[in-house]
């Protein structure tokens, strides 16, 4: 009997300590999901939407973290065709923008929700013989441009699911990264 629960300890401590693991969690933004975000950009309607109806669908750029503000210039760094791109190839709400000086404006936005979670075995992960993080989640990413309050142009894109495994093995374990240390540079 005394053998069993022996045997037993290893096995629930290992079990136990997986909850002990680093977690981590970004969230920079208001929406639940990724498709909430392409639908709230995707509901302007260039030359017709505002500001306050971008407002409406949740894109608040005071409120909301990881906007940029763009101005005139910021749009035409962005924006202005190279060699390769010719006017005529931009689309036509760019080019009114363009063409609108100091009235055109615009917002970039970036905004995700990623988790990162280690697993696997906690006397691995801890000791540095072996370490497994996950990550999911998504992020996305828009531009739109005004005339003064009035969209004038709406992109979209990003990566709707996020899924990375990354595995580290070090086979000398916490004795893996000793070597560069103990060699002097003089």
């Amino acid at each position: 009997m005394k053998n069993i629960a022996c045997s037993l300890v290893p096995v629930l401590l290992t079990s136990a300590c997986s909850s002990l693991l680093p977690q981590a969690h970004t969230e920079s933004t208001s929406f639940e999901s990724f498709d909430a975000a392409r639908t709230a950009i995707v509901a302007l309607v260039p030359m017709k939407s505002d500001r306050k109806t971008l407002e409406k669908n949740g894109f608040n750029p005071v409120a909301h973290p990881n906007t940029k503000i763009l101005t005139h210039s910021d749009v035409i760094r962005l924006l202005v065709p190279t060699a390769l791109l010719k006017r005529e190839d931009l689309d036509p709400g760019i080019l009114v923008c363009l063409e609108a000086r100091d009235a055109c404006s615009g917002m970039e936005i970036v905004a995700s929700r990623i988790a990162k979670i280690r697993t696997g075995n906690f006397f691995a992960d801890f000791s540095n013989f072996s370490r497994h993080t996950e990550t999911t989640g998504w992020r996305f990413n828009a531009l739109i441009l005004f005339v003064n309050d009035t969209v004038v142009y709406r992109s979209w894109g990003g990566q709707p699911a996020v899924s990375e495994t990354e595995v580290n093995r070090n086979p000398l374990g916490p004795f893996q990264d000793v070597g560069p240390s103990l060699i002097s540079t003089r």
